[in-house]
């Protein structure tokens, strides 16, 4: 895992990071999933400052492989790690996406719900980040 990405000690100092994984609990409707929003919102508007910038979530899958995911009023930007690739297949079917040539997925962003049901079994824990390159090159509408 990318330190800077879950905002270790920037000096490697020996403090502790200041984010911590969370064990997941699978989410089996949409009602939870909107629960699951609302929570995570509240946290990284806690947790981020204004200033801050590459901020979201990593979902760490049982079988290998993190998912780093940032929204925004229209998108949700995926940047599925090379380890994680076997779950395309799954965010295709789930959302009606279409795999991108790289590793950055852009999908409209009313299929947030959809993706978290779909990747829900698979995750083992999350993560807040900051400092994360979600990049923007290239960021065409995956579906």
């Amino acid at each position: 895992m990318n330190q800077e990405s879950h905002n270790a000690s920037p000096a490697g100092d020996g403090t502790p990071p200041r984010f911590r994984p969370v064990p997941w609990t699978a989410l089996e409707t949409p009602q939870d999933v909107e629960l699951w929003i609302d929570e995570h919102n509240q946290s990284l508007q806690e947790h981020i400052g204004p200033q801050e910038t590459g901020y979201g979530v990593c979902f760490s899958l049982a079988a290998g492989g993190n998912i780093y995911m940032q929204t925004s009023g229209d998108a949700v930007v995926l940047d599925v790690e090379s380890d994680a690739q076997w779950v395309a297949p799954l965010i295709v079917a789930a959302t009606g996406g279409v795999e991108p040539a790289g590793q950055l997925w852009v999908l409209p962003e009313d299929r947030l719900v959809q993706l978290i049901i779909g990747l829900s079994s698979l995750v083992a824990s999350t993560i807040l980040v900051s400092g994360h390159k979600f990049s923007s090159r290239n960021r065409k509408m995956s579906a």
